[in-house]
């Protein structure tokens, strides 16, 4: 008789990079690592290298028009797209300063997918015609320039994993995160010893009254958005 699982598929994620040995420890490490040895996430890395012709396998050349840097060219990174979307299909996200600024519902909208694949940017950036060709979502993680996509795509993972069903040791620690349902940031968090250095536990924390502590957690929710981040009180998402 078939064993049937309530686990759901894993999520594969492919993440396209010029120095996969740059990611590879911190994709084994802390939730992400935890996730992938309970097979809830199935991780690929992939050198588009592996795609470029010659022997010394360049994947980069110098701009048309002049100008510093180089720019990852077209033919090696399309046979790598096209290798890889004969395999699966995939929603294509690329790193880029230029994209869609990657915030919770958008990461939540990403853990709802049974493939992803990452494509890092580099160097000046990415030939113009890859973009054209394969529409990519490009995303950023703000309004900074890094030397290479992968920091970013690394965000991406790790916020995505910890949404997926069973990667936290507790359900509804993603729940209550910062910037999550209910969009307002996170209440303070203590723990032992109750007094340091003068500066006491709150007491709806001691209390043992379940109702005082979640009306306490609420409140300072509130307040702390209120006072770090106004905008969020008056984002569209929670008229």
């Amino acid at each position: 008789m078939a064993v049937v699982s309530n686990q759901p598929p894993a999520l594969t994620i492919e993440l396209i990079s010029l120095f996969p040995e740059a990611c590879d420890q911190f994709l084994h490490s802390s939730i992400v690592g935890r996730a992938r040895a309970r097979g809830l996430v199935r991780l690929q890395l992939v050198d588009p290298r592996r795609w470029a012709g010659g022997r010394h396998r360049v994947i980069d050349d110098r701009p048309f028009g002049g100008g510093p840097g180089m720019v990852l060219a077209a033919p090696p990174l399309a046979r790598c797209l096209d290798h890889l979307a004969s395999r699966r299909p995939g929603r294509l996200l690329v790193t880029s300063p230029q994209g869609r600024r990657l915030d919770q519902a958008f990461v939540g909208e990403l853990a709802g997918e049974s493939c992803l694949r990452i494509l890092c940017g580099h160097y000046e950036g990415i030939d113009e015609r890859v973009l054209e060709c394969y529409r990519p979502e490009e995303f950023s993680i703000g309004d900074l320039v890094l030397s290479g996509g992968e920091a970013a795509a690394l965000v991406l993972i790790d916020a995505v994993t910890r949404l997926l069903p069973g990667a936290l040791g507790h359900a509804e620690s993603a729940a209550s995160d910062s910037f999550a349902d209910d969009g307002l940031l996170d209440h303070p968090c203590y723990t032992r010893p109750a007094t340091f250095r003068g500066r006491a536990v709150p007491a709806a924390l001691l209390s043992g009254d379940h109702a005082a502590i979640d009306d306490w957690r609420h409140a300072e929710r509130q307040r702390r958005t209120r006072q770090r981040r106004p905008d969020l009180l008056d984002s569209p998402e929670r008229d």
